[in-house]
This record gives C-alpha cells, structure tokens and sequence, in this order.
C-alpha cells in the first residue's frame, strides 16, 4: 500500500488527494484537545524540513464526533494515529476508536519529538493498547534509541501487527542573520532526503529482527526511494515532506515504481521485497533466524 506519513497531509481539506493513496494515516490525536507548539512551526533546511507542530489537534470526542464519520466518506482505509503521555492516554484512544468501523487500523505514535517523551516506555503503551482495542496496532518508532532492533522485538512481544518506521529526528536551524534559532520552540522533527538513509538503516534492521511487516517512510520523493524501501523489507511505504510541495505525488510515485521496478528486471515491485538482505543471508533463513545474528 502507498499511504500518507500522519500529519503531511489533511484529507478533509484536500480529499482527492487522499483517495489517491490507498489508506490515509490522520494527524496524531491525543486525549485532550492540543493548541500545539509555540510559533514559528515549520522551517526549511537544506536537506529537508523542521517541524515543530507539538501534535495539535483536536483532541478525541471532536475528532469522534465530527471527524471520523467524514473521514469514512473518503472510501479508503482509516489508520488512526494515536498518541499521548502516558499509556493510559493511548489504551483510552484505542478502545473509544475500537467500535468504529471508519477505523481499520491504529499508528501508536511513541516517538514523537516535539512534546514530551511518553512516561510509559513503547513496551507498555503497546501492551494496553492491545488490550483496549481489536483493531490492528503499528507502532510508530524513532530511530534515535541505541537499539531500534530491540525496541521493534518488544513491540512484536507487547501485541503489535505491525511497525512504522521511522519518525523524525531532532534537529535545529538556526536563523541566517540573528544566529537564533528559526523555530518557536528551537529544535524540531528532521524529514525530507536526509532521512533516507536513517530509514533504510532502521528498516532493514527491524525486518531482520521481527516478523512484523513494516510501513517504511522517510525521504521518500520518487519511485525508487519507495523501491529501495522495499527492498530493505518495507511492505508499504508512507509519503511525508513530499505531499507539501507536491499533491500529485502518490500517483507519479506509483509510476515511478513500476518503472524503476521494470528497469531492473523485475516483473513487480513485489519482486524487490527484501532483495537487500539476499547477499547478507542464506536462501531458506527466517526472519526469526535473522534476529539472531
């Protein structure tokens, strides 16, 4: 599937877009409504884009309320992203959204760096969502822990069907003239090209690691940063800063895909799914093998 990164794109003010992707992933909701982060929120870089949103959004009765039942006019699949500071935050979200059929799956979003990190690690807060929902759970990780590997595994153990890999990473920009810094708060999340490389690092070492299928996103601008994706063990794959300058993106990155498939000799994209790892072990080996090495 080709999907939205949460907070890169708002289908009710841009539907069409949204149809074109084949699931849309909503901003980041949280139990209580959020005003956000400090202005200034967004500053370009060089290699990408800072954001500091801070998760505004609506909270979740209005987003019950008024929100979902537009959002299941759309006729794609509903991925709800879900977040919070403690796991009580996230199990309450999960089993309010768990009776709504607009909802086909939930991003945890346990790795956002422009709030407070969550008090409860990523183990817990997937282990009480599992318990408060029937609906499929991603959990959405950060590459900036020491061990992304280990984190993915305790996901999978806590209840996870699946990760989403990765989620911005802290940077600053500074301000050309006054030399202070250019967003509200200072720092702020990294996406864009520069992410790229952190993404497939983090893919290919979660789908060593786990058997869950992984949603790759990060840096993703043509058909082939999406074919590479795939070929670190992404089975779908999210488009993020790309979506602000270019609406069109998901079809002309669908395009892409085939061709840049096409061109190597593959008769499906399908085809790419983990051709990365093909050198680094031996045919027959299992994922759950490969965590071990």
């Amino acid at each position: 599937m080709l999907l939205n990164a949460s907070g890169c794109l708002d289908a009710l003010t841009a539907p069409d877009v949204a149809r074109s992707l084949d699931a849309f992933v909503t901003k980041t909701v949280t139990p209580l409504p959020r005003d956000g982060n400090t202005p200034v929120r967004i500053a370009e870089t060089d290699v990408g884009m800072l954001n500091s949103i801070g998760l505004a959004n609506p909270g979740i009765d209005r987003f019950v309320t008024r929100n979902l039942s537009h959002l299941g006019k759309l006729g794609i699949p509903i991925w709800v992203s879900v977040g919070g500071f403690e796991t009580n935050d996230y199990a309450e979200i999960c089993s309010r959204l768990d009776d709504h059929a607009e909802v086909t799956a939930i991003e945890l979003n346990v790795s956002c760096p422009n709030v407070e990190a969550p008090a409860d690690s990523a183990t817990q807060i997937v282990a009480a969502a599992r318990l408060a929902t029937r609906k499929p759970l991603w959990a959405k990780l950060s590459p900036a822990v020491p061990d992304i590997a280990e984190v993915a595994r305790a996901a999978q153990a806590a209840g996870a069907d699946g990760l989403s890999l990765v989620n911005t990473i802290r940077g600053l920009k500074l301000d050309g003239r006054t030399l202070r810094p250019a967003l509200g708060p200072g720092q702020g999340g990294l996406s864009g090209p520069a992410l790229k490389p952190i993404a497939l690092a983090a893919v290919a070492t979660c789908y060593r690691a786990t058997e869950l299928p992984i949603v790759g996103m990060g840096g993703v601008q043509t058909g082939l940063d999406a074919l590479e994706l795939i070929a670190a063990g992404a089975r779908h794959v999210a488009l993020g800063t790309i979506l602000f300058s270019d609406p069109d993106a998901p079809a002309r990155v669908r395009d892409e895909l085939h061709a840049a498939a096409a061109e190597r000799g593959l008769n499906s994209y399908d085809d790419a799914f983990a051709v990365a790892h093909e050198e680094l072990f031996s045919i027959g080996t299992t994922n759950r093998e490969r965590s071990n090495v």
